[in-house]
């Protein structure tokens, strides 16, 4: 069994996590934010550019989604609106309407996306906007920055991140500019967090809208460099950690094997979040292996493209086959589109292009992947993990109807 490193930890402020329930490695905790408690494992929808593709807020807040929080994108919102605007209109979450906590990213997997269009140095990465082609710099001192004027509940350090296919010497250059720059992250953001606090009247310091910073593990599918940057990264101290560069075109059992050796070798004590994974099926293997965070774009984009996820598999509702089932996307679900509209008037209206197809299959992907959250959180709580799991695994294996 893999072994915590937790000791390596030094004192640092960090999010009030507690561990609450364990079976095998998979856990259920809590997050306190000022906006509120989160519970774990939980997925995050993806805010891109202030908002979650195809839903409202109210629908996010609604009962049958719930989500306590969302993530938003630091590279978009940075080149689009811009800060400027989004701190004369009181900071994201109220230019935005949204009260609960956000994660905001830093804007290095974006950057990285662009290839060659983008160019890595010690000091950062220059790049065109792909807004109105402006020469654009991120440096970790400026996502810090970024990020502080967003303020959002977690922030994420800047890091660079390798191809999954990365050779050793290519993913050690890697690791070690990530580690470089993770240090100048902290650093950046202890200034301004200190400066911000120094500002105000003793009597008003509790209320400082304090923020945290997570770390990120970087290593390609090496598991030697991944052990090294998760120690090298718990040393320079930060309040939860982050296993990056993953599904970035490596196999999937790759993808497990890394999250397999690394997640319980992290903090015991600090969140464990996994960034941009994945499917359902995903999210339930990398709680099984420690993971109490996940985001991905999975269920807003493939609602736009017309794909439920269900508890039998993915459903394409432009498939002819649907054309007069009257059942709902998926009979196991209770969200409020499965309980008033039929596989038929969906796919009518995908078909028709009409822009509320989109929006209720996003609805609908969006209250699987919480529900299915939620139903891990109760199964571990029960110590019934292990079989929800199995149970997942083989109503998935039955496939469509």
């Amino acid at each position: 069994m893999s072994q915590s490193i937790s000791s390596l930890q030094p004192p640092v402020s960090s999010p009030n996590f507690e561990v609450v329930a364990r079976e095998g490695q998979a856990r259920t905790g809590t997050l306190q934010t000022r906006r509120g408690v989160i519970e774990t494992p939980v997925f995050m929808p993806v805010g891109t550019a202030g908002t979650v593709k195809g839903t409202r807020f109210e629908e996010l807040e609604a009962p049958d989604l719930d989500a306590r929080i969302i993530l938003g994108n630091t590279y978009h919102l940075w080149l689009r609106p811009g800060i400027v605007t989004i701190k004369a209109c009181g900071g994201l979450h109220k230019f935005i309407g949204w009260e609960r906590a956000m994660l905001t990213d830093s804007g290095g997997f974006q950057v990285w996306s662009l290839g060659q269009l983008r160019k890595i140095t010690e000091e950062g990465t220059e790049f065109r906007s792909h807004v109105d082609g402006a020469l654009c710099f991120l440096s970790p001192e400026i996502s810090i920055e970024v990020q502080t004027a967003l303020g959002a509940e977690i922030a994420m350090a800047l890091d660079e991140c390798a191809p999954g296919e990365a050779t050793l010497e290519e993913a050690r250059k890697s690791m070690e500019l990530t580690l470089r720059w993770a240090k100048r992250s902290r650093a950046t953001f202890d200034r301004l967090q200190n400066a911000q606090a120094g500002s105000l009247r003793t009597a008003d310091k509790m209320s400082v809208p304090q923020q945290t910073l997570f770390g990120i593990v970087q290593g390609a599918s090496h598991l030697d460099l991944r052990r090294e940057s998760l120690e090298r990264t718990v040393e320079i101290g930060f309040d939860g950690y982050a296993i990056g560069g993953l599904s970035v075109g490596e196999e999937k059992p790759v993808m497990l094997d890394v999250i397999e050796d690394i997640a319980p070798r992290m903090p015991v004590e600090r969140p464990r979040y996994l960034m941009g994974v994945g499917t359902p099926e995903d999210l339930i293997e990398a709680v099984a292996r420690g993971v109490d965070m996940f985001d991905c774009v999975l269920p807003t984009r493939n609602g736009r493209n017309g794909q439920a996820f269900t508890s039998r598999g993915k459903l394409n509702v432009k498939n002819a086959r649907y054309a007069q089932d009257q059942r709902p996307l998926d009979e196991a679900c209770r969200c409020s589109v499965c309980a008033r509209h039929s596989r038929a008037f969906v796919r009518h209206l995908y078909l028709a292009g009409e822009m509320l197809a989109s929006i209720l299959l996003t609805h609908h992907n969006l209250a699987f992947f919480l529900d299915t959250m939620r139903r891990v959180r109760q199964a571990i709580r029960s110590g019934q993990f292990a079989k929800f799991r199995r149970e997942f695994t083989e109503q998935l294996s039955l496939g469509l109807d």
